[in-house]
C-alpha cells in the first residue's frame, strides 16, 4: 500500500507512523510527483483538488480538516474512493480557545487591555459569570461537545442544536435542530456557532437571528465565516444590541481592510487561528486518526469519520 502525506508532519509523526504502519509505503511530500500521486491508495492532507485528477488508484482521501468544504461537491475526489475527516482532532483546540474568549468578554479583560496599553487606571464597572449562564452551542458535535463539557463543568446551561436529535448527553440541558434556533437564541446568554461550511449553513446567522437574541449577550463564531451576515452582525453591534462578538472566521479572509467589522464596537477578531496546529496536540490527534484509518483499511474494517459528499457531514 502506498499512502502520501501531502499534511505537515514532524519527525515523532514520521517515526509512529513507521512503527504502526509496518510494510506500507510512506511518501511524505507537501508538493507530490504526478507519479506520486499515480501510485497513491491513500492520501494524508488537503490536497489540491486539481491533483486529484491523477490519482487514479486512489482508495482513501484522509483530509486534516474537519470540514470537507469543497471537497464534496462532484467530480473532485475521484469516483469509489472515500473520503474521511479529522472529526475528533479539533475539540480541545477550539473549546480552550472558544472558552478563554468568553471570559475575556465577560470580564472586559479586552477593554482593561487597551486601558494598559493607553496609561488609563480605570474600572470597567460590573462583569458576567459563566457559572449560570446560557450557552447556545450551534453546532452540537465533537468541537461543539467538548466546549459543552467544559462549560458545563463550570456551572453553565448549556443548550445545543444537532441536525439531528438521538439522545441528549449529560452536559445538555436542552438539545434542539435547526429549525429551534431561533427560539433557542432568543433565550441565550451567549451564542457560539461552531458549524462546519455547507449549503444548509450558509448566512444563517442574519439580522433576525442578532435581533432574537437578549440585549446584551455575546456571539461567538469558531465555525465558518460563510454562517454570517457580516454587515448584520456589524450592526447589532454597532446599535449596542450585542454586548460583544468574537470571530475567529471571516466570509473573506485574510479580512479586508475595509471590512466594517475592523471597526465595530466590542468586536474581537483572530485570524483564523484558533485551530489548526496552534496546540500541537491538534498535529498527534490528526496523524493518530490517519494511522487508525489505514490499519482499518488494510484490515477491511469500517472507517472512520466517513464523509457524506451530500451533507458534508460524517456518516
Amino acid at each position: 500500500m502506498n499512502v502520501l502525506v501531502v499534511m505537515d508532519t514532524k519527525p515523532h509523526h514520521r517515526e509512529l507512523m513507521a512503527e504502526k504502519l509496518p510494510g506500507v509505503k510512506l511518501i511524505y511530500s507537501a508538493h507530490p510527483t504526478d507519479q506520486e500521486l499515480k501510485e497513491a491508495d491513500v492520501i494524508v492532507g488537503n490536497i489540491e483538488f486539481s491533483e486529484l485528477k491523477k490519482t487514479p488508484k486512489l482508495k482513501v482521501l484522509q483530509l486534516c480538516t474537519a470540514g470537507a468544504d469543497g471537497y464534496c461537491k462532484p467530480g473532485i475526489v475521484p469516483d469509489g474512493a472515500l473520503l474521511t475527516n479529522a472529526t475528533g482532532a479539533f475539540g480541545l483546540a477550539l473549546a480552550e480557545y472558544t472558552l478563554a474568549t468568553m471570559l475575556a468578554m465577560q470580564k472586559h479583560l479586552y477593554e482593561y487591555h487597551d486601558d494598559q496599553k493607553a496609561k488609563i487606571w480605570g474600572d470597567q464597572g460590573e462583569v458576567k459569570s459563566i457559572y449560570n449562564s446560557k450557552v447556545v452551542i450551534i453546532g452540537l458535535g465533537d468541537i461543539g461537545s467538548e466546549l459543552g463539557k467544559r462549560l458545563h463543568a463550570l456551572g453553565a446551561r448549556v443548550w445545543g442544536i444537532k441536525r439531528r436529535i438521538k439522545e441528549t448527553p449529560d452536559f445538555v440541558e436542552k438539545l434542539g435542530t435547526l429549525e429551534d434556533m431561533k427560539d433557542f437564541v432568543a433565550k441565550a446568554d451567549i451564542v457560539v456557532n461552531v458549524l462546519p461550511g455547507s449549503p444548509a449553513t450558509t448566512n444563517i446567522f442574519t439580522k433576525e437571528i442578532f435581533e432574537a437574541m437578549p440585549k446584551d449577550s455575546l456571539f461567538i463564531n469558531v465555525g465558518r465565516g460563510s454562517a454570517v451576515v457580516e454587515d448584520d452582525l456589524y450592526e447589532a453591534l454597532a446599535s449596542g444590541h450585542l454586548a460583544g462578538a468574537a470571530v475567529d472566521v471571516t466570509q473573506v479572509e485574510p479580512l479586508p481592510k475595509e471590512s466594517k467589522l475592523w471597526d465595530a464596537p466590542h468586536m474581537h477578531i483572530t485570524p483564523h487561528t484558533a485551530g489548526q496546529y496552534h496546540l500541537p496536540a491538534t498535529q498527534d490527534f490528526i496523524i493518530d486518526i490517519a494511522i487508525d484509518n489505514i490499519q482499518r483499511l488494510q484490515a477491511g474494517k469500517e472507517l472512520r469519520n466517513v464523509v457524506d459528499y451530500a451533507t458534508g457531514y460524517c456518516k
